[in-house]
């Protein structure tokens, strides 16, 4: 997707793909209740077993945000109430039409208009709390982070970088200090901004330090190893829903998000800055998907379960995930049209509103 600067980045798009892949095959496989794939039961060792977990795909756009807003951002002057107007337009008119749908059915099902008001209103704590559906509560933490960012990027500024990692210490701390109080943290760090910000710092820190890394390419494939590993042993143990059971006590919770922020922080500046990307059937697909994947990602959720139960009763049996994830991907390449409806009549008319944020360099007298 082009900035109102005019700069696009390929391989960002290309993240933002794998992204939806992820969540949109975890939903397709799985569905709310381990439907048409169980929940118990791992795929053998390998990057299958992170489309089998794919909610990290919510990690990777959290990592993402991070990483693509310090490369936009770093070291320009920023009229920051445009950038926050700008955001609203780029997230808000699709998440409004979301819970306009949401208000809809719920008034057919009460036979009453004044369930659609209701229900509209229970949804305003949402800009706080993890209740916007179609995981809309994510785009809440995000629009927390943008509210974040002004003072994240004033301390880089001023160049004590042990501050961010301060704050990630903090972070840390505070999950471990709430997990024995409450005995569980999986809803505080998964659903949260005291679980995401870590990816975002760590987004942010990868940017910054992207000249820093020696043998990129050495420390992208540990970060894939150690991705893989960590996932097929959380895989193992009961995953997102049976460790051993949702929420999960488990304590891993207090530092999944950092492990998932740390590897995915690495293989966006690996894959950002070690290729050169010309147009070809491959990367124009990836670059589609991931221009259409805020509509996906917000409208899926409408369908994928359906879809999914549909192909399994009457298509192919696809209770196996060696056979559900192919048909879970064959599925989002049928589903593009949708996010082109979305995105041409809904998301771009109001990105046409948005203004430059990005203040003009004074030359030195």
């Amino acid at each position: 997707m082009r900035s109102t600067s005019g700069e696009h980045y390929v391989a960002l798009d290309h993240v933002r793909a794998v992204a939806v892949m992820l969540v949109f095959s975890w939903h397709f496989m799985h569905g709310p209740r381990g439907y048409p794939v169980p929940f118990d039961g791992t795929p053998l060792w390998g990057p299958l077993v992170l489309f089998d977990e794919g909610h990290v795909g919510v990690a990777l756009f959290m990592t993402l945000s991070g990483y693509l807003f310090a490369k936009l951002l770093d070291g320009r002057q920023v009229n920051y109430p445009l950038f926050f107007w700008n955001r609203l337009l780029r997230l808000m008119p699709l998440l409004l039409l979301v819970l306009l749908i949401h208000a809809v059915i719920e008034a057919v099902r009460a036979h009453s208009a004044e369930a659609a008001f209701s229900y509209l209103l229970s949804m305003v704590p949402g800009f706080v709390y993890p209740k916007w559906p179609n995981g809309g509560w994510s785009i809440a933490v995000e629009l927390q982070f943008y509210l974040l960012l002004p003072l994240i990027l004033l301390l880089l500024r001023a160049r004590p970088r042990w501050l961010i990692g301060l704050v990630l210490v903090a972070a840390v701390a505070w999950r471990a200090a709430y997990h024995s109080m409450t005995g569980e943290v999986h809803s505080l760090a998964y659903f949260t901004i005291f679980g995401r910000i870590d990816q975002f710092l760590l987004g942010i820190l990868a940017f910054h330090w992207r000249h820093s890394f020696s043998g990129l390419r050495y420390w992208a494939a540990v970060a894939v190893v150690s991705l893989i590993q960590l996932y097929w042993w959380f895989d193992r143990s009961g995953g997102f829903f049976l460790q051993p059971s949702y929420p999960s006590p488990a304590p891993l919770w207090i530092v999944l998000p950092t492990l998932e922020g740390l590897a995915f922080s690495v293989l966006i500046v690996w894959y950002d800055t070690s290729f050169a990307f010309k147009p070809g059937r491959v990367s124009n697909l990836f670059s589609t998907l991931g221009e259409y994947s805020y509509s996906i990602y917000l409208l899926h959720y409408f369908f994928v379960f359906e879809l999914a139960a549909w192909i399994h009763q009457r298509v192919v049996d696809i209770s196996s995930i060696y056979v559900a994830f192919p048909v879970s991907m064959v599925a989002l390449i049928l589903v593009l049209p949708v996010g082109y409806l979305s995105h041409r009549f809904i998301e771009r008319p109001f990105l046409k509103l948005r203004r430059p944020y990005i203040r003009p360099a004074v030359e030195p007298v």
